[in-house]
């Protein structure tokens, strides 16, 4: 069995530079997908106030 950790996004060898990925290419890609909503954390939603709800401030 292999020690040797594993880019979580391509699962090549890891590198130091870029760890835990392998590139700066798999880095961003994992960027990315935080940005676009692709990972969640648990949890309830968090209640966003709309401008209807300002107005009764």
């Amino acid at each position: 069995m292999s020690t040797t950790r594993k880019c979580p996004i391509c699962g090549k060898p890891r590198v130091a530079e870029h760890a835990p990925f392998c590139s700066l290419r798999c880095r961003d890609r994992d960027l990315v997908k935080w940005l676009d909503d692709g990972y969640a954390i648990p949890g309830e939603r968090a209640h966003v106030p709309s401008p209807k709800d300002e107005d009764e401030i």
